[in-house]
């Protein structure tokens, strides 16, 4: 996929799931099951030595089975490690904070880098460096109205909350409303005790209410 189509991607679903998950079997189940409850997009956390392995077992999964799937890899946090990645196939790169060596790497090879910011400096710092969707976090630390007063004199400003986010329709009125383009969702969505008892169903489930309580939440704003 590339990177015009991630971004369209993400922007029209507003919602992109994230976890680490350490066997490869259980990953490849969650994106199954993510999959089949309409999502399409996926963010895999780079935690541990061996995350990478992981990682290529799940890209070639989805290379052979879901070419409609945006797969990409957060807590990226220096330029090696988002070659290793891009080379193993992520369709795009998320960092929890801004490291300014990413960006040529992505941008060289045209992949996706969302970088993550805590204030209008280092925004607009990200995006002079190339980047179109800016992650905010930690999102639960940031104060209301923050959103909202970034886009006031640059409303050009894409943002992703990630962080505090949760399958609630307040949380989601909260971000949406305040003018963020997509949330990063992690336990609230993959929550530990589905991953662990690998029950897929209720992944599949809880996808399919994501995307529904997500578009109500954006249509009524």
């Amino acid at each position: 996929m590339n990177r015009l189509q991630v971004y369209q991607t993400l922007l029209e679903q507003a919602v992109v799931p994230l976890a680490y998950i350490d066997d490869p079997a259980k990953a490849i189940g969650v994106i199954d099951a993510l999959h089949a409850g309409g999502i399409r997009s996926f963010e895999f956390t780079n935690r541990g030595a061996a995350a990478h392995l992981v990682f290529a077992e799940l890209a070639s999964h989805c290379r052979q089975h879901y070419p409609d799937l945006a797969l990409g890899v957060g807590s990226v946090v220096d330029a090696p490690t988002a070659a290793l990645y891009i080379q193993l196939g992520a369709d795009f790169i998320v960092s929890p904070m801004l490291v300014e060596e990413i960006a040529p790497v992505c941008n060289r090879r045209k992949i996706a880098w969302m970088p993550g910011c805590f204030t209008p400096s280092e925004i607009t710092r990200a995006m002079a460096l190339g980047a179109e969707i800016v992650k905010l976090f930690p999102g639960n630390a940031v104060a209301p109205g923050f959103i909202k007063s970034v886009l006031a004199p640059a409303p050009w400003t894409t943002i992703m909350v990630t962080g505090g986010v949760k399958l609630e329709t307040e949380n989601l009125k909260r971000w949406f409303g305040e003018g963020a383009a997509a949330v990063g969702m992690g336990s609230g969505l993959l929550r530990k005790d589905l991953l662990a008892a690998g029950d897929y169903g209720k992944i599949t489930t809880l996808a399919q209410e994501a995307l529904a309580l997500v578009a109500e939440v954006r249509k009524g704003l």
